[in-house]
Formats: C-alpha cells, structure tokens, sequence
C-alpha cells in the first residue's frame, strides 16, 4: 500500500515537471508567436487615422514600427487579417476614412460614441465582409447613400442612430442588405414616408428603429409581411392614419412603439389580440380614442403599457388584471373614468411604474392597490379620488414617488401620519387637497428620513409653517404657495442644509426677511448637488415639468404675503439663486447693492412694494438677467443704461413716479442722466452675444431635461434588442 502511494507520489510529479516545462517552452517563444498584421492592412489604419483631427492619443499605440494586430481597439485573426475594430467614446473627431473599406476581413465596425463628422463613406456600406456596423452617436450627416445593391453583402446589423443624417429612406442602399437583421436609424433627420419594401427578402430581420425622425404618412400595411420582426419603433415622427389591420400579422413583434405622432383610430379587441408574444406597446401622444379593450388581458407577457395623452376614455378593464407581468402602466392625460377597483391590483405583483394623472378616476384608492409591494412610483394627481390613503401603504418598501395633487382628499394630519413611516420615500406630491385645513404644527412625524421634494400647494391651509419640517434634513425642494399660511419665517430653515427650491408665496406670511434664508449652504454654492432620475417629470405648475430635482431653477419666492422690513444685504451671498421673487410685499428701504454678486440670476421680481433711493448700477453685472420687475415702488433716479437693461421693457419700471429714463414719461434732466457705462463697444457686444448665447443654451437645456433621460433609456433597451437579436441569429 506504501509503495503503490509512492508511485502515484513519483507519476505526479512528473506530470507537474512536463507541464511546468511546457509553460516555460511558451514563455521562451511567446514574442515569436505573436500575429503579425499584413502590411496593406496597417496601411489601411493609418490612412483612417490620418483622416482623425482629434485621435485622443491613438498615435502612441498606431505606430507604423510596429504590429498594428496590438494596436489599441484592433483585433486580428489567426492570419493576422484585422476582423474588429472598437474605438468606442474615444472622442474621436474628423472624418472617417474610406480606407476602412479595403479591410478586406473586417467583421465588426464600432465608433459609436465620439464627434466624427463628414459622410459615411459608401466603401463602408458596400463592404462583403462587415457583419456589424456602428457609427452611432456622432456627428456624420449628409443623405445615407443609395448605393447599387450588391449580392454578397454580410451586413446583420446597421446602426447610424444619434447622427445628422438627412434625406430619404435609404431603400436601394439597404435593398442588397439580405442578411440584414437590425437596422437603427433614430435620432436624425430623415424625412419622407416609410417605404413598404422595407423587409422585402430580409429573412433574419428582427429590429427596425426609426424613432426621432421626420417621417410623414401612413404607416405601410406591408409591415405586416415582416414575419420574423421583433422590435418595431417609429416615435417621434410625424405618421398618420391608423394602425393598419395589416400590421398586427407580425405576430412575432415583442415590442410595438409608436409615440408622439398623429395617429388615429381605436385598439380593436381583435387585432390586438394576435400580439400574443407583446412585451411593450407604446403609443402614448397620439389621437386614439376608444376604449382598452377587454383582449388586452390575453397578452400575458406585456410587461409596459404606454397610452398616455391620447384621448382614450371608458372605464378601466377588469382584464388588466390578467397582465401579471405588468411593470409599467402609463394612462395620463386620457379621459378614463371609473373606479380604479375595476382592477385587481394585487395578481400585478411586478408593477413598479403607475401614472394614471389627469383623468376622470372617482372613489378611493383600491386596497389592492398595496398589494403592489414592488411600486416605485405611483402618480394619480388631478382625478376625482376621495377618501384617505390606507395605513397598508407602508407594505410598498420600494415606493419612492408619490404623487396625490388636486383630487378631494381630506385629513392632512392622518395623511401625513400614514406617510410619514414610508422611509423611502422621495417625492411627495400632495397640493390641491385638504381644502381649508390646518397645517399640523406638532411633532407627530417620525419618518420621511429620505424625502428630498414635497408639495402641499394650493390647499388653502391655515397655520404657520411647522416645527417638523426642520427633520426633513434631505428636503430639496418645498413647495407651499397658494395657501392662508401666517406667522413668520422660522430661524431653523437654515438648518436644511440641502434645500434650493423655496415656493412660499401666496401666503399671509409676515415679519421680516429672515438673515437665516441668506445662509442657505445650497443657495450660496453647488457643494453637495447631485441629479436625482424620475421616472416620470414632476410637475410644478401643471404644465411646467422637471425630470431631476437639480433640473429645477434654484429658486427663492416670497412673492405675494405681508412680508416688512429692508431686504438684507446679506442676500448678496446666494449667489447660485437663479429666480428671487419677493413682489407683493410691504418692503421698504433700498434695493441692496450685493443683489449685484447674484451672477447666476435670472429672474428677479420686487414690483408692489415701498422701495425707495435709485436702481443699484451694480444690477448692470447680470449678464443672465432675463427678467426684472420694479413696477409700482417709490424709485427714484436714472433707470441704468446699457447691458441687459437694454433688453428690458418699460412695464419693468412704472409705477416709479420718481424714476427717469428716455422710454418712461419722465425723462432725464442732463444732471439726472445716468453715467455710461465705462465698456469699451466691443466689450458690451461681447456681453450681448454671450447673454445671448447662454439663453439659447439655458432654453436647449430645459429641452434637453425633458428629453435625454427617455432618449437614453430608450438608447439602452435598443442597443440590447441589437445584441440579443444578433445573438440569436
């Protein structure tokens, strides 16, 4: 036995010593091993690198001294041919080179992501050997060529979404593409209608992308013939008519998405019903109306539901209920009434994302509803809901968005009781209820520990501002206007170290500014900012929405209550506040210089108070000032000259008997005539043209808002319809 474990002991070893020998063998000759790239290949490189004005530093790895297979985002094959190329956000910018197109065995192009700009080079597209190609997210534009079509193209998945590409379909271009299965071109400008040979001889095609275009008509019933399409998306563009019956014969088709155009017509219960394999139907901003059919409830794989902002009505389906794998149901702006107890919540366990905002719902919140235990967001504002919210609430441990605003609830203190133990709560959107009750004062509140928005507007509730709201130390954004609220300020409101958005206004607040609002850490700097993602915008005022609570304007409104005293000259020291508003006030004294210091200011609104002494020539250093309102104070002297003040109109200024200026009534003697401004003409148009600059980039930015995080969303879930389409070919 000994000597048979010995043995086994000596094998062993040997087998450990051979191998050991072996990767020594290999480490010796590795170098000699590695591929080496065909010469006319790394001419070709350098040709594509050549065409690049800013290469983010390629050079030190493309050298022409060296094997271009280890190149940076270069992968060869076993011949040394060059098969992939990935230069994914490299901030690549210049053109792309036609020599790409001589790669002979290039598989997989990606650039996606940099600034290349120029065309795309029609080497490219007909290339017999590129199976994916990716330019999106760049800057190339011109028409997408109509190339002749070419038997022997490999090309699977197309995607030029995210560019400046115009022009019309490119139906003869994409004609030779037989193998093609995925083919993304959102996110640019072209035009036209839809061709209806759009998957003629196309076998393997599965995804079709033509979202954020400007693509007019209606939708080709032979679309219908594409028996094998998945993902079929055309939003944001400007199609008409109906869903053709035609269509619903693609009955592989996982997600159907026709967003923000002008379509027409109803759901019929018959075509929709053929969608069986249906994950995701969006067709929300459009014109249907109707019903939801009752068929709704045979597709048992939807997962979303988008049917916002058509003008759809009729009560809820009990057959919703049947969608058990339900994630997202999106209803607003329709006009569908009922009671939301036609639903049986509870079989949707998966639901995370509710909105049924701005509809015509009565009756109470159904219990069903708490069974929902997965809910993130939940948003059933202006509806005709009544009744109180169940202490069963605090089974949703996920919910983060709440948002109740203008239906008829009452009980303010139980309200808050209930929703107070919900700690992960962020938003919560109360306003328009609780009509002329008392805002509870008392320390009943022991939760709300992540609450970082609330909203009790538009109540008409009486009290004072309450001590609990000092526990709210995450508190971001709070709105109180349009209510009866009375009594001062409290010195404690310094004490929310991350509050930027203060709406009081409205109220019958009174006594003097508080020095304790000058010393707001988030008005004073941008320590400590970051973005919050909805799911859904909130919204402030019924039409003006916010996607993330940093996307509000820093914003400080006292506007319309009993306010007295001077305005602190410490209010110099916000100087990240972009709106003040402390119109409608019984404020007196002088307007403080250090409003000056506010650089980032926007709006600033002081009418209908009693203002004395001149305009401070330092408001002349807003550049940003787009707004300002002095009307009906007791002003007196040169309205100042030059620089924004320029761009404002007379009705900022009336109601300043005293005031002076060549656009008022009272114009200026030459000893009252402001000094002019001590610039230089160039320096002043350069003020001009960078206020005017940063408006237009301020206006984008609010678009931009609204806009980027469903692009980007929608960017994610494409690029994995792409890939797992590819992968399953």
């Amino acid at each position: 036995m000994e000597k048979t474990t010995q043995q086994l002991r000596s094998s062993n070893n040997r087998k450990h010593m051979t191998i050991l020998g072996v990767a020594l063998v290999l480490l010796l000759f590795l170098p000699s091993l590695v591929i080496s790239c065909k010469e006319g290949e790394k001419t070709s490189l350098l040709g594509f690198l050549d065409g690049l004005s800013q290469n983010s530093g390629l050079t030190t790895s493309w050298q022409n001294d060296t094997n271009c297979c280890l190149w940076e985002g270069i992968i060869c094959n076993v011949d040394g041919t060059v098969t992939d190329i990935s230069l994914v956000s490299m901030g690549l910018e210049g053109h792309i080179s036609p020599s790409l197109g001589s790669l002979t065995g290039l598989l997989r192009l990606n650039l996606s992501g940099n600034s290349l700009s120029g065309a795309l080079p029609p080497e490219l597209l007909r290339s017999s050997s590129i199976v994916i190609l990716d330019v999106s997210y760049n800057k190339l534009a011109g028409d997408f060529d109509e190339l002749p079509s070419t038997p022997d193209q490999a090309m699977k998945v197309v995607n030029i979404s995210s560019n400046l590409f115009t022009g019309y379909f490119p139906s003869t271009t994409l004609e030779g593409m037989k193998n093609l299965a995925a083919l993304n071109m959102s996110n640019n400008s072209f035009t036209g209608k839809i061709p209806s040979t759009v998957c003629v001889d196309k076998p393997f095609f599965v995804v079709l992308d033509l979202s954020y275009n400007q693509f007019h008509g209606d939708i080709p019933p032979e679309l219908g013939n594409c028996s094998v399409l998945r993902v079929l998306k055309a939003g944001q563009n400007q199609l008409s008519g109906t869903l053709p019956a035609e269509l619903f014969k693609a009955t592989s088709l996982e997600h159907l998405s026709f967003p923000n155009n002008h379509l027409q017509g109803t759901l019929d219960p018959e075509h929709i019903v053929k969608l069986s394999k249906l994950v995701i139907l969006d067709l929300g901003g459009n014109g249907l109306y109707g019903k939801i059919p009752d068929s709704i409830g045979e597709l048992k794989r939807l997962e979303e539901l988008h049917l916002d902002y058509n003008n759809m009505s009729g009560e809820l389906p009990s057959a919703l209920s049947n969608c058990s794998n339900l994630t997202t149901l999106i209803l607003e702006g329709n006009f569908f009434h009922g009671k939301l107890s036609n639903v049986n919540f509870s079989t949707l366990s998966n639901l995370n994302f509710l909105d049924f905002r701005s509809n015509r719902f009565f009756g109470t919140v159904p219990d069903s509803l708490y069974s929902c235990s997965n809910l993130i967001a939940v948003r059933l504002s202006f509806n005709n809901l009544h009744g109180q919210i169940s202490s069963r609430i605090n089974n949703l441990k996920s919910l983060k968005y709440l948002a109740l605003s203008h239906n008829n609830f009452t009980d303010i203190t139980k309200m808050l009781r209930i929703l107070s133990s919900s700690t992960n709560l962020t938003l919560l959107i109360l306003g328009g209820n609780f009509k002329h009750e008392t805002m509870p004062d008392y320390d009943i509140f022991y939760g709300f520990k992540n609450l970082m928005g609330l909203a009790l507007n538009d109540c008409s509730l009486y009290g004072n501002l309450p001590k609990w709201l000092s526990k709210l130390k995450k508190l971001r954004a709070l709105l109180l206007y349009n209510n009866q609220l009375s009594g001062p300020i409290p010195a404690w409101i310094n004490s929310l170290n991350f509050l930027f958005y203060i709406d009081v206004s409205n109220n019958s607040l009174n006594g003097d500014i508080p020095t304790a609002l000058m010393e707001m850490p988030m008005l004073e700097s941008l320590a400590n900012s970051d973005v919050i993602i909805f799911k859904f915008p909130l919204y402030i005022y019924r039409f003006l929405q916010y996607r993330t609570t940093s996307g509000f304007p820093r914003m400080l409104n006292l506007g319309y209550n009993k306010f007295t005293g001077v305005i602190p000259p410490q209010i110099g020291q916000l100087k990240e506040l972009l709106t003040l508003n402390l119109s409608f006030n019984n404020l007196y004294g002088k307007i403080p210089q250090s409003i000056g210091n506010i650089t980032n200011l926007q709006v600033l609104d002081l009418s209908y108070n009693n203002l004395t002494g001149a305009i401070p020539s330092t408001l002349d250093k807003l550049h940003f000032l787009s707004e300002l309102n002095v009307s009906n104070n007791d002003l007196e002297g040169p309205v100042p000259t030059g620089g924004q003040f320029s761009t404002f109109p007379d009705s900022s200024f009336v109601g300043n008997p005293k005031l002076c200026s060549p656009m008022l009534v009272h114009h200026c003697s030459s000893a009252d005539a402001a000094p002019a401004p001590n610039v230089s003409t160039e320096h002043y148009i350069d003020k001009v043209i960078f206020a005017i600059a940063f408006g237009m980039f301020f206006g984008v930015g609010v678009l931009y808002d609204q806009m980027v995080l469903s692009r980007y969303i929608y960017f994610d879930r494409i690029i994995v319809a792409i890939s797992s389409s590819y992968n399953r070919l």
